[in-house]
């Protein structure tokens, strides 16, 4: 070999032909590397086939001392050599088709029909998870029964009754307004709504004659259509006297009141955030086995219909050869995929 610079054969390797530049030899080995292990990590990391055993054959007899040379990766060899030694490839695992759908119902089942030991990541995950969403669960009943019975004991108390269990707007309402106020003001004959606005059904009657008087001030006619209109809208919203509450005087256990409701609504999106993040782990998990079962029964990565054969690698001069300026191209070789045994 002509020329100033230094050449040496990389060591305990037999029929490499040199190259002038060691920098460019370096440069075109990173990038065949990251390309073989863009295919490694499209394998599934449970498979039986090891790294070593993903066969590169690299032809040294298509790098020369030109202006351009080309590495290419086969992937038809059947072993790699390392050190003298050669290591045999393994056969596939099984690849099931429900795996994913096992992962879906199950995190980690998918994984585990594959032979994956992130199987057991998945389970412990899953089991972990749905102990913290029933200790949130718990949360919320024990708040709920706190401020239930804060309501009966000391707003409710005052107007006797059996104090029915209300829906969770009622006891909103009740952390929002002081007092109901009454349902009818005048009992018997035609319902009469409540006019004090410091309680809530007062508010609901007069957001009825916004809603449907021309003038909330002029009341019209008891049977025009726009009263009865606004009738109906009080008579649904505003809370019957069987509901009634009043915190004039309990000032003290409506602030309790509000604190419960607020441990409540903290536990129940603490419980909401948990079973979200449940919900993602199924989905992870159904994309790992999904993707794992694609990989192994169409005999490895690539697009549809197709798997990847090879890779090629060309270096070439850029501009005047004396800047030494040297680039890389790389390009992936299709072929028709078939179906592994299952």
């Amino acid at each position: 070999m002509t020329g100033s610079a230094k050449t040496r054969n990389l060591p305990g390797a037999r029929g490499w032909t040199p190259l002038r530049d060691r920098r460019c030899l370096g440069a075109l080995v990173v990038r065949v590397a990251l390309s073989v292990f863009a295919l490694a990590g499209a394998s599934p990391a449970g498979s039986q086939e090891s790294l070593a055993a993903r066969s590169l054959l690299i032809r040294p007899e298509s790098v020369s001392d030109s202006v351009s040379g080309s590495v290419r990766v086969g992937a038809e060899t059947e072993f790699a050599t390392l050190g003298g030694s050669s290591i045999q490839p393994r056969s596939p695992k099984r690849a099931p088709w429900w795996a994913p759908l096992a992962s879906l119902i199950v995190p980690g089942a998918g994984q585990a029909s594959l032979g994956q030991q992130r199987s057991v990541a998945y389970a412990l995950a899953e089991g972990y998870l749905l102990v913290q969403a029933l200790e949130a669960q718990r949360d919320v009943n024990r708040s709920i029964r706190s401020y239930q019975s804060i309501a009966a004991n000391s707003a409710r108390k005052t107007f006797g009754g059996s104090f029915p269990v209300g829906p969770w707007m009622y006891y909103e309402d009740l952390e929002r307004f002081d007092a109901s106020g009454q349902y009818d003001v005048v009992p018997g004959g035609v319902l009469d709504p409540e006019t004090d606005l410091q309680t809530f059904n007062g508010q609901s009657w007069l957001l009825a004659r916004q809603t449907y008087w021309n003038d909330p001030a002029v009341t019209p006619a008891v049977s025009s259509p726009e009263y009865q209109r606004a009738l109906a809208f009080y008579a649904a919203r505003a809370w019957g006297d069987q509901f009634r509450w009043s915190w004039r005087d309990a000032s003290l256990q409506k602030g309790e009141y509000k604190g419960a409701v607020s441990a409540a609504n903290r536990s129940n999106q603490r419980k909401t955030n948990i079973l979200t993040i449940v919900g993602a782990n199924h989905l992870a998990s159904f994309i790992d086995a999904y993707i794992n079962v694609r990989i192994r029964r169409s005999g490895g990565a690539g697009l549809v219909g197709l798997r990847i054969d090879g890779i090629e690698s060309r270096v070439s001069l850029v501009g005047d050869p004396a800047d030494n300026v040297r680039t890389i191209r790389t390009s992936l070789r299709f072929v028709p995929a078939g179906r592994l045994p299952d």
